[in-house]
């Protein structure tokens, strides 16, 4: 099995990240995973891992959002016994734990700054202390973090440090937004279906061709979490049926009515690959050739951008 089958889709913004996460697998550097809430930064994560030399030592997954800040230090580095009220013996933090392996620090945005500093400290020198000890004890860890935030915003605002940044952003790897890979959806959906389908001993329903167009036209704020959530509740309620808009919930006809009046077809048709690749070269002409602007214009990724720029043979300089 390849260890990157977990990572569903065949969009080129997938394919794109599957190949970079693929060579950054088999070094040791530091990665940084970028995407909003419900991308699946910890599949990544976890693929990276068991495609690595690291493969068969510890992988150890934290979220840092769901420890209050003051145990949050003591998780990570361990601490002395009589380090705080409670500490009543010593503690070995996760940095001991997964010495050989892997951590996998989510939502790293939320690590208070002191704990940033001492994360720091250990990606540059190896070195961990824990809480209320005075020697520092070295570990081989490899260290992969994930932020649903612009940590470039929270340099800014003072609540991340700059420093840390630089260093976790060896190689930063971005999933796409679930709307910027609609083409995923279908497979996505087969997918879950068959997966609780088999879970819960039913029969997969399926969805009609205008059903998909409604999901398509959806913005998915939870990604693919939340489509792997609604596949779970239909694969149980409508068992073995054809899906059809109506049997959406609200939120997705309400997105498809919004999308459809936009723009209505002519009476005569249009040619819709030039009509891309027009609204490709206008979304360079106002963004003076940026192509993450422009790619944010046409709610696509910048991978499926300058995949259809190659397509359409548009200039690319």
């Amino acid at each position: 099995m390849d260890n990157f089958d977990p990572i569903i889709g065949q969009s080129p913004a997938i394919e794109a990240l599957i190949r970079s996460a693929r060579i950054v697998a088999a070094t040791d550097v530091t990665v940084l995973i970028k995407g909003e809430t419900g991308t699946g930064k910890e599949v990544l994560a976890t693929a990276i891992q068991k495609d690595s030399p690291r493969a068969n030592k510890p992988f150890i997954a934290l979220n840092c959002a769901a420890l209050p800040e003051g145990l949050v230090e003591s998780e990570i580095f361990g601490h002395k016994k009589g380090a705080f009220t409670g500490a009543v013996s010593d503690k070995q933090g996760l940095f001991q734990a997964a010495d050989g392996g892997t951590l996998f620090l989510d939502e790293i945005n939320s690590l208070p700054l002191g704990i940033q500093a001492k994360l720091l400290r250990f990606l540059e020198s190896g070195e961990c202390l824990p809480v209320g000890g005075t020697k520092p004890y070295m570990v081989n860890v490899r260290v992969i973090a994930a932020s649903n935030a612009d940590l470039t915003k929270l340099i800014e605002n003072g609540q991340f440090r700059q420093d840390l940044y630089f260093r976790l952003n060896v190689v930063p790897l971005e999933l796409p937004a679930l709307h910027q890979r609609t083409e995923d959806i279908e497979i996505l959906a087969k997918h879950f279906f068959t997966h609780f389908s088999a879970a819960h001993s039913l029969e997969p329903p399926t969805f009609s061709r205008q059903a998909i167009k409604t999901l398509r036209s959806y913005k998915w704020p939870g990604n693919v979490r939340e489509l792997r959530n609604l596949c779970e509740r239909l694969s149980i309620l409508l068992a073995g049926k054809v899906i059809e808009p109506e049997n959406l919930p609200h939120e997705f006809n309400r997105s498809a009515i919004t999308v459809s009046s936009d723009f209505t077809l002519p009476e005569l048709g249009l040619q819709l690959d030039a009509l891309e690749a027009d609204m490709i070269l206008q979304a360079l002409n106002r963004t003076k050739g940026n192509r993450s602007k422009s790619a944010r214009l046409l709610g696509i990724s910048r991978d499926t951008l300058l995949y259809r720029i190659q397509k359409h043979g548009l200039a690319t300089h």
